[in-house]
């Protein structure tokens, strides 16, 4: 199965090793459409929802995007290897 992310939307993957994780994903600027490996993605989990995002670089454009990171999209993320930095709050 392929792990899918386009603005916002995804699908899990399964990361036992026998093959990179690539992510399906979209940028809302040039609208390119490409895959990228896990750790071309960064997710930031935060105290709330405004503050869990996942940003990654647009290969086409090189312009940053970042997204908004509902639960099921942590999951997916964190489950295929990608880079998770936790937001602490005062």
């Amino acid at each position: 199965m392929t792990t899918t992310m386009a603005t916002g939307t995804a699908t899990a993957a399964p990361a036992d090793g026998a093959a990179p994780v690539l992510f399906k994903a979209a940028c809302p600027d040039c609208r390119g459409r490409f895959e990228l490996a896990s750790d071309a993605f960064r997710l930031a989990i935060g105290g709330s929802r405004r503050t869990t995002f996942y940003s990654f670089t647009c290969p086409d454009c090189r312009r940053a995007v970042r997204r908004p990171a509902g639960e099921r999209i942590v999951e997916l993320l964190t489950g295929g290897g990608v880079r998770t930095l936790r937001l602490h709050s005062g």
